[in-house]
């Protein structure tokens, strides 16, 4: 439903997008590109999984790893939403915000989405609730509730859409 990469509404190309894929949460409420969206356009974007990729040593090889909840529980991360419009042109574009990794991710990746609570979830849509005000909610998952597990080099290929992305590496 909205193209992926966050286009600011001032900017005047579309294509800064392709450099907005993920926003960090530490800095997204200051920084132009995300401050307005940060405060009115939050949204969350529904999941079940997400792949983080870990170097191997003495490698130029990366090992993905997919990431999900305990019981393969649907999950939700923080993302921003943005307008843009020049002309006859008009885009909705998505950014998710990342944040630094819990004990589970940090040995594959230095940084891991933010992912909402379901509690929280009226918290983090509500446009009058400011950014400082859901600025807790920008942190680290807790690991003992997710799991991880390294899955086959299909992943790394987009045309690979298909149940064999999320099989475990033999």
């Amino acid at each position: 439903m909205l193209r992926w990469g966050l286009v600011p509404s001032w900017a005047d190309d579309p294509a800064v997008g392709n450099r907005m894929i993920n926003a960090r949460a530490e800095t997204a409420a200051d920084r132009p590109a995300f401050r307005d969206a940060m405060k009115r356009r939050r949204c969350l974007i529904p999941a079940d999984g997400f792949y983080e990729w870990q170097k191997q040593e003495g490698s130029k090889r990366k090992q993905p790893y997919l990431i999900h909840m305990k019981g393969d529980r649907p999950f939700a991360f923080g993302g921003l939403w943005e307008w843009w419009r020049r002309g006859d042109e008009r885009l909705e574009t998505v950014t998710i915000l990342t944040t630094s990794p819990n004990e589970l991710v940090a040995p594959i990746h230095d940084r891991m989405p933010v992912i909402v609570k379901p509690d929280d979830f009226d918290r983090w849509l509500d446009p009058s609730v400011g950014a400082g005000d859901v600025a807790d909610l920008l942190k680290p998952y807790p690991a003992e509730e997710m799991e991880a597990g390294p899955v086959g080099l299909n992943v790394n290929n987009p045309a690979n859409d298909d149940p064999s992305c999320a099989e475990a590496w033999k």
